[in-house]
C-alpha cells in the first residue's frame, strides 16, 4: 500500500518546457537581444540538460550550472556572455511568474483529488527562488504537506542524503509505502533507487531507459496513479 508520495515539479507536476520558453522570451526583449527561436531555444535545452546532469552526478555546483549554461548559450549564439549570471537571476523569477505555470495533465486537481488520502510532498532540484514563487501562484504548494528544495537541504537528487533528510522531517515512515514520481531518470528514478523506495517514472514522450535504472512503474499521464493507489 502507497500512503506517501514524493512529487517532483517541474516536467512532472508542471511543464517545465513551457515555462522556460515563456521565461527566456521575455527577457530576450528585456535585453533586447533579438528573437529567440524555436531553434535556439532547442539549443539551450539541450545545454542545459547537460548541465543539470552534471550536478547530479557531482560534477558540479548549482551556481557552477546555472550561469554556466547561460554563458555557454549565448557564446554559441554569438551574443554577449558577460551577463550570464545577471540574467540567470532574473530568470529564476520569470520561472515562477503566473503566465508561465502550466499543469501537466491537470496536475493541480489530481493533487486536490488524493488530499487526505495519501501523504503528499513536494521534493525538487530548482532554485528556491523559482519554486517558491511558481509553488506559491500555481497553487500547489498550499496543497503539498511539505516542501523539499535541494538547496534548503544542502544535497541534490539522487544523491542520498537529500532523501535521509526528507525522511528524518517525515518522522517514521515504511519505505515500502513511498514513492516518488518523476520524469527524470538521473534525479528522480536514480534518486529513488539510492534511497530504497519505490519509483514511477513520468513519461509521456515514451522515451527509453536504461538497465541501470530499477522502475517499479511507468506512467504517461499522471492520473494513472490513481489505479497505484
Amino acid at each position: 500500500m502507497i500512503t506517501t508520495l514524493l512529487w517532483d515539479v517541474d516536467g512532472t507536476l508542471l511543464d517545465f518546457i513551457a515555462a522556460e520558453k515563456a521565461a527566456i522570451r521575455k527577457l530576450f526583449r528585456e535585453y533586447h537581444l533579438g528573437e529567440c527561436t524555436d531553434k535556439m531555444l532547442a539549443r539551450y535545452s539541450k545545454i542545459n540538460r547537460s548541465y543539470w546532469v552534471k550536478l547530479e552526478n557531482g560534477e558540479m555546483t548549482k551556481p557552477e550550472i546555472l550561469v554556466g549554461r547561460f554563458h555557454d548559450f549565448f557564446e554559441s549564439e554569438g551574443l554577449d556572455a558577460s551577463i550570464a549570471a545577471e540574467f540567470n537571476e532574473k530568470y529564476q523569477d520569470r520561472l515562477g511568474d503566473a503566465d508561465s505555470i502550466v499543469y501537466c495533465d491537470d496536475s493541480l486537481n489530481l493533487i486536490k483529488s488524493l488530499q487526505g488520502k495519501v501523504k503528499q510532498y513536494a521534493v525538487s532540484n530548482g532554485t528556491i527562488a523559482a519554486q517558491t514563487k511558481k509553488l506559491k501562484l500555481s497553487g500547489i504548494g498550499e496543497l503539498m504537506d511539505g516542501i523539499f528544495l535541494s538547496e534548503q537541504l544542502g544535497y541534490e537528487k539522487p544523491n542520498i542524503e537529500f532523501f535521509n533528510q526528507v525522511f528524518d522531517a517525515l518522522g517514521p515512515v515504511d519505505k515500502s509505502e513511498v514513492l516518488i514520481v518523476g520524469d527524470s531518470l538521473t534525479s528522480d528514478i536514480r534518486g529513488g533507487n539510492n534511497a530504497e523506495i519505490l519509483t514511477c517514472w513520468y513519461n509521456p514522450n515514451h522515451l527509453s531507459a536504461g538497465p541501470e535504472y530499477r522502475i517499479d512503474y511507468e506512467i504517461e499521464d499522471l492520473h494513472e496513479i490513481l489505479k497505484l493507489l
